[in-house]
């Protein structure tokens, strides 16, 4: 279903490149996700940093939930996260989120190569997230952000919305949704230089496979554009080989789709693998491996805590890890 909704939006899509500064917005915040391609927007599940994909993930069900989330990226970068979740009636609930993407020091020159010291960068998004049930099985969201970036003296500022719509049916485990995102601009830019926001519209689909503890998930994104050309080193055995452009319709499909599954033997115990063709052939320029596009992750909960983690590994110099842990204060309290 989702690739069918895909080959429909492809159709209106535009064909140019997006160029852009806040690429980090594109960073899950779930070990979950992170685990299963780095995008999904359907998993029903006890964990509210799930939210950040899809804020009509959100429910009264998250009500006194607390998510937090950090992964150790490549090199000296570092992201983290906060985010609660509070019921406000019945059928709507709102959250807060915070998240922090560090860069480590960085080596700074001036125009004419001249070492000038170190310094710093990094984003924080802080967000707020609503959502309503439209019906039993239909609930939509919003989340509002604001977006503070630091480059040594230079900062930005922008404001964006994801819109989110889910469905879900709880009989036969399926649930599929359609987000906007990143729906906004720059209210403060880097110097005189203005930088567009990543927008995106994507849909995914989850479905457990019959009576089997397994969730099959295919995932839809950057569907505004339908064109996503890579590059390939034309002698893998010379390394001043020239690089060649890749793209075919196949390839071009294969390059807006993530495909994931997960095994759930026990209700608070799942794991998972997912398979993200983007990522493999982004690293066709560098040692890729066997692991290049494929994510792994597991999660477990313990009485009132729920423990996750994934890990990924783009190319043999970067293994990166993710970490969530949540818990409802209700629960702590009884």
């Amino acid at each position: 279903m989702a690739a069918c909704f895909a080959v429909a939006l492809f159709a209106v899509a535009d064909d140019g490149p997006q160029t852009t500064a806040y690429n980090f917005l594109s960073v899950p915040a779930s070990s979950h996700v992170y685990g299963l391609g780095g995008h999904n927007l359907t998993i029903i599940d006890d964990d509210i940093n799930l939210v950040e994909q899809n804020p009509a993930l959100l429910g009264p069900e998250y009500d006194h939930q607390v998510g937090l989330n950090y992964m150790r990226y490549i090199g000296e970068t570092n992201f983290a996260g906060l985010r609660y979740g509070q019921g406000v009636s019945e059928h709507g609930a709102l959250a807060l989120g915070l998240q922090y993407f560090g860069y480590g020091n960085i080596q700074g020159a001036d125009i004419d190569g001249t070492m000038t010291g170190t310094f710093s960068a990094s984003d924080i998004a802080f967000n707020l997230t609503y959502s309503h049930d439209i019906s039993e099985r239909w609930r939509g969201g919003i989340t509002v952000k604001y977006l503070y970036s630091k480059y040594e003296d230079y900062t930005a500022g922008a404001v964006a919305a994801d819109l989110g719509i889910n469905y879900y049916d709880p009989d036969h485990e399926f649930s599929v949704s359609l987000v906007g995102k990143n729906l906004g601009g720059q209210v403060k830019k880097f110097n005189m230089n203005k930088e567009n926001l990543p927008w995106d519209i994507q849909v995914g689909m989850s479905k457990m496979l019959g009576n089997a503890p397994i969730r099959l998930h295919v995932t839809a994104y950057e569907l505004v554009r339908w064109k996503s050309p890579y590059y390939k080193i034309e002698d893998v055995n010379n390394p001043n080989s020239d690089l060649v452009k890749k793209e075919s319709f196949g390839s071009n499909l294969l390059r807006h789709l993530v495909f994931a599954a997960d095994v759930l033997p026990a209700n608070n115990f799942y794991l998972g693998i997912g398979y993200n063709y983007r990522t493999r052939t982004d690293m066709a320029t560098y040692k890729r491996d066997f692991m290049s596009g494929l994510s792994v992750c597991g999660g477990l909960k313990v009485r009132a805590f729920g423990f996750g983690a994934a890990f990924a590994r783009p190319h043999t110099g970067a293994s990166t890890f993710m970490f969530n842990l949540t818990t409802s204060i209700g629960e702590l309290l009884r």
